[in-house]
């Protein structure tokens, strides 16, 4: 089921004088449980795609459509409130807090999607994800004494913990070698398919699109 829709996207930006197309009018949809890989050359549009899908800055022009609500006529507060709640985040770095132990990232998480949830449902359901992502048995480790694939795990963890509906990853495994790059990617095409999520990921690494359902290309800001 399509639950994701980019309708006619444009971007551009003014460089002096002259207007910078980024996006042409890009179209893309996602369906729950799929992983849609984005790859290209630096500069073709990938990363500025994912951050209008995501609702990080602005489209020029087209929609960006969440289960029929249209994102591009909101406010910052309401897309504020969607991407809190809706949508999860992974970075090609964890960007984990340094002072909250891995328990503590997925309990702020869970304060900032606003689920409600009372301590003791909170700890419940860390408890699931960790085990979920092969990390119950650090949950009271701090990010210090954490390897680079352990990081990476609870940033995935984090960024699932509330559920989402959409998981946008940029660059997931660019900063971890070929082993844990695999680990990473195995686990979030499983976790995409359990818990039904459209996952947007943006790569450079072509081995990486195996773990793909679709494979976008993009080049000079369209979709080849």
């Amino acid at each position: 089921m399509t639950i994701f829709t980019i309708d006619k996207v444009r971007k551009t930006f003014m460089n002096g004088e002259m207007k910078d197309e980024i996006l042409k009018g890009i179209n893309l949809s996602l369906k729950e449980g799929e992983v849609t890989a984005l790859v290209g050359a630096s500069g073709s549009g990938k990363s500025t795609l994912l951050t209008i899908a995501a609702g990080l800055q602005p489209a020029s022009d087209g929609k960006v459509l969440f289960e029929g609500q249209n994102i591009t006529a909101m406010n910052q507060e309401q897309v504020r409130k969607i991407r809190a709640s809706k949508f999860g985040f992974v970075f090609q770095f964890a960007h984990l807090v340094p002072f909250l132990t891995v328990e503590e990232q997925l309990m702020l998480m869970l304060d900032v999607a606003d689920t409600k949830l009372k301590k003791r449902q909170q700890k419940k359901e860390i408890a699931k994800i960790l085990k979920l992502v092969g990390m119950e048995h650090r949950k009271d480790a701090y990010p210090a004494s954490l390897s680079g694939g352990e990081k990476q795990r609870v940033a995935i963890a984090r960024a699932i913990i509330h559920k989402p509906k959409i998981l946008f990853a940029d660059e997931p495994t660019a900063s971890l070698d070929s082993k844990k790059s695999k680990d990473v990617m195995l686990l979030i095409r499983d976790l995409t398919k359990m818990l039904k999520m459209a996952t947007l990921m943006v790569t450079h690494d072509e081995e990486m699109l195996s773990y793909a359902d679709h494979v976008v290309k993009m080049r000079d800001g369209l979709v080849q």
